[in-house]
C-alpha cells in the first residue's frame, strides 16, 4: 500500500478495492444549477475553460490521454504524456482538465490550435503553452479509489503526484461557495465546480457535482450556414441544434466570435459535409441562403439568455468541441 493511500484513516481504508487498471472509465459529470449556495459539506472548485482528460497508466507503461468520448490526445499534449510518465507511480487513473491561458483566464478558444493534432512536434510549435489541472484520483498503485470520499481521494491526489507545471493540483474552498462564485465572475472565469465532500466517484452525471456559471455556455450541433455578406469570407453565420426527444431543434444562428482563420477552417469543413436538406426538425428555419451540413460537428457557444421563443440571446462562437458526441448534445437546464 502507497504511503499516501496509508495514510488515510482507517474508516477511508476499508472502501478501497484492489483492482487493476481498467482499460477505459466514463468520467462524473456535473450538473447545471442557477442557485448558488454556501455549504461545509460542499467543497468549491474554479470551473476551468478547457479540455476534460481523463490520464491512464499501467505498471509503469506508456501514458494514455483519453477525452470524455474516448478519443486519444496523446499526441496533442505530447508535455503532458512526458510529464505523466516521469511520475515515480506505475499506476493511476487521473481526472482533471488541459487548460492554456489568455492572460489570468483559461481559454477555450485559444486552445484550439492544439485539440486535434495528430503532430506531437506540431504541438509543441505552435507556442500555445498548456497545463493539467488534477482534480480526482480514481485508481492508485493497486487500488480503486472511486468508493472513497471526494475528499480523501483529493488529500491522496495531492500527496501522490508531485505537481510541477505542466502538472497542477486544482484547489479547493470549503463553504464560501456563494463568494467564490461572486470572486469568479469579477475575474472573468467561467465559473464554479461544487462537489459534495462525501460523494464517491460515479461514472455518469451526478448532483453531488454542480456548475455555478458566471456566463451562459453550452455545447450545440452544427446544422448548416449562411452565406458571407460584404467582404467576409467562409461563411456568415452557423445555423445551429440540439436534441430533444430524438429531435435536433434548432436555436438560431451565431454570426459572431470568428477570425479569418477561423472562418475559413469552418467553411472548409462544412463544405465537404454539405447536403441538400436541412438536418433540423424542429424549429422556424431562415430561407435565402442557406446550406445544410451533415450533423456531426459540435461548437460551444456563449450567450446571455434564452428567448422566449427558444433561440439564444448575444450568441459567440467559442470553439468546436471534439471530445462530445453530437448525439448526446441537449439543452441544458438548471436543475
Amino acid at each position: 500500500m502507497t504511503a499516501s493511500v496509508h495514510d488515510l484513516p482507517e474508516e477511508a481504508r476499508d472502501a478501497l478495492r484492489e483492482a487493476s487498471v481498467p482499460e477505459w472509465t466514463s468520467p462524473m459529470l456535473a450538473t447545471l444549477t442557477d442557485e448558488s449556495f454556501s455549504d461545509p459539506e460542499w467543497i468549491y472548485e474554479r470551473k476551468l475553460d478547457g479540455v476534460r482528460l481523463l490520464a491512464f497508466r499501467e505498471g509503469g507503461g506508456e501514458v494514455r490521454l483519453w477525452t470524455r468520448n474516448r478519443k486519444s490526445r496523446d499526441s496533442a499534449y505530447p508535455e503532458i504524456v512526458e510529464a505523466l510518465a516521469d511520475l515515480d507511480v506505475d499506476d493511476f487513473v487521473l481526472d482533471g482538465e488541459v487548460v492554456t491561458f489568455d492572460g489570468d483566464v483559461t481559454s477555450f478558444s485559444r486552445l484550439q490550435p492544439r485539440m486535434n493534432l495528430q503532430d506531437p512536434q506540431a504541438a509543441r510549435e505552435t507556442g500555445i503553452d498548456v497545463y493539467y489541472y488534477l482534480f480526482d484520483l480514481l485508481h492508485l498503485d493497486g487500488y480503486d479509489l472511486t468508493g472513497l470520499a471526494l475528499r480523501h481521494r483529493k488529500a491522496v491526489l495531492q500527496k501522490a503526484i508531485a505537481f510541477a507545471d505542466p502538472l497542477r493540483f486544482t484547489p479547493h474552498r470549503n463553504e464560501e461557495g456563494e463568494a467564490f462564485l461572486e470572486e469568479a465572475c469579477r475575474k472573468g472565469w467561467e465559473g464554479v465546480i461544487a462537489k459534495r465532500g462525501s460523494s464517491l466517484y460515479v461514472h455518469s452525471r451526478s448532483r453531488d457535482w454542480l456548475k455555478f456559471k458566471c456566463v451562459n455556455a453550452q455545447e450545440f450541433v452544427i446544422g448548416g450556414w449562411t452565406e458571407p455578406r460584404g467582404e467576409r469570407i467562409g461563411l456568415g453565420a452557423l445555423l445551429i441544434g440540439y436534441h430533444a426527444d430524438g429531435e435536433l431543434v434548432y436555436a438560431g444562428k451565431v454570426g459572431t466570435g470568428y477570425d479569418h482563420q477561423t472562418l475559413r477552417d469552418l467553411s472548409r469543413k462544412l463544405e465537404s459535409r454539405e447536403r441538400k436538406t436541412p438536418p433540423f426538425d424542429r424549429g422556424d428555419l431562415p430561407g435565402d441562403g442557406v446550406h445544410w451540413t451533415t450533423p456531426d460537428l459540435v461548437c460551444e457557444i456563449g450567450f446571455t439568455e434564452w428567448t422566449s421563443d427558444g433561440k439564444l440571446r448575444h450568441p459567440r462562437y467559442k470553439g468546436l468541441r471534439h471530445d462530445k458526441d453530437p448525439r448526446e448534445i441537449v439543452r441544458e437546464r438548471p436543475a
